[in-house]
């Protein structure tokens, strides 16, 4: 990388900030990763090198995971958004309740459940895990005393589902998760009620939530710019 660097930077004489972008551009992000040159700048610009090698390092995962199967997926991607800070969103964004795109959960190296709970969804996604197999699950947290949220993974669809949480490293069934009181969940298309450990009772589509909605338009704004 260093010598291919150097050769561009004779060839173009570019300057060396946009020349790193344009690397990361045409050799990390060239298979299809979404992030456009314009955002990388911007994320450049604003954050630095270490804020463009997390996202690196992510778009790397979920092009070597792809032809994994699907519970090795979960693993991996668990344990990679689980080395990230977790920071209140007051303290990092000002706001009492903000739910950051996995985008600007890892340039700003840091963020709430919320925020580990929907990189790690939206990451599995675009990995090929089937929507229906995931839900994003708010839950009450007896430990905390407070609301928390979680992945829920179901390796098949009425069993036990497993926990991505940030709280603790290992993966476990939610029937070993005597912690956490589901309240509700959803994903890219329903919404449940959630009495039991399960799936719950649908009560309509997750565009009923305003937080997911905005988050949905943020992200498409992302891969558009």
């Amino acid at each position: 990388m260093k010598t291919l660097s150097v050769w561009l930077d004779k060839l173009f004489r570019l300057d060396k900030r946009i020349l790193l972008v344009f690397l990361y551009v045409t050799v990390v992000f060239a298979d299809g990763g979404g992030l456009s040159e314009k955002l990388l700048k911007y994320v450049y610009a604003k954050y630095g090198q270490t804020a463009i090698n997390r996202l690196a390092e992510w778009q790397n995962l979920i092009a070597s995971g792809k032809n994994k199967a699907d519970i090795e997926k979960v693993k991996l991607v668990n344990t990679f958004f689980n080395r990230i800070k977790f920071v209140d969103d007051i303290v990092h964004w000002g706001k009492t309740d903000y739910w950051a795109t996995p985008v600007e959960f890892l340039i700003t190296n840091g963020g709430d459940c919320e925020d580990f709970a929907i990189a790690k969804y939206f990451t599995l996604k675009e990995m090929g895990v089937p929507d229906e197999a995931m839900l994003i699950t708010y839950t009450k947290s007896l430990t905390l005393n407070q609301s928390h949220m979680v992945l829920t993974y179901y390796p098949t669809r009425d069993g036990d589902p497993l926990v991505l949480d940030n709280l603790i490293k290992e993966i476990k069934p939610a029937s070993a998760r005597k912690d956490l009181v589901p309240i509700y969940s959803f994903n890219g298309k329903d919404l449940w009620l959630s009495k039991e450990r399960g799936r719950g009772r649908r009560v309509g589509a997750s565009d009923r939530i305003s937080l997911w909605q905005n988050l949905n338009d943020r992200i498409a704004k992302e891969m558009n710019n």
